[in-house]
């Protein structure tokens, strides 16, 4: 029964190792199926299946296929939580990319400000 335990364990050991990868939460946020994700792929569903609950380690080809069928960066996948109200990118990407320099300019000049108020 130890041994059992301890297998189990180390598995979970093993998945808190892996690097997340927040795919289930934009492929929801983008209102697409497991199963539609796995065709657009060209993978089974159940291989996607695994790759969001950590069953199975993703690699760089999953990373940027998956990535280019939910029309993102791969970067996107491993550290933009699209459910994170508070992520800056969820401003971001709010704004038109018209006025994204001038959104820039103004972040540029507040940290100017706070560095000369010491705030």
């Amino acid at each position: 029964m130890f041994e059992l335990i301890d297998l189990q364990n180390e598995r979970m050991k093993k998945r808190a190792r892996r690097q997340r990868l927040f795919l289930r939460e934009w492929r929801k946020a983008k209102d697409v199926t497991q199963e539609q994700l796995a065709e657009r792929i060209g993978v089974n569903r159940s291989y996607v299946s695994a790759i969001e609950s950590g069953a199975r380690q993703y690699n760089q080809q999953f990373l940027e296929a998956a990535a280019e069928a939910l029309g993102l960066d791969p970067a996107d996948l491993i550290v933009r939580n699209p459910a994170d109200p508070n992520g800056y990118w969820t401003v971001w990407d709010g704004i038109p990319p018209g006025e994204r320099p001038r959104f820039a300019a103004a972040i540029e000049a507040l940290k100017v400000t706070l560095r000369k108020t010491g705030t």
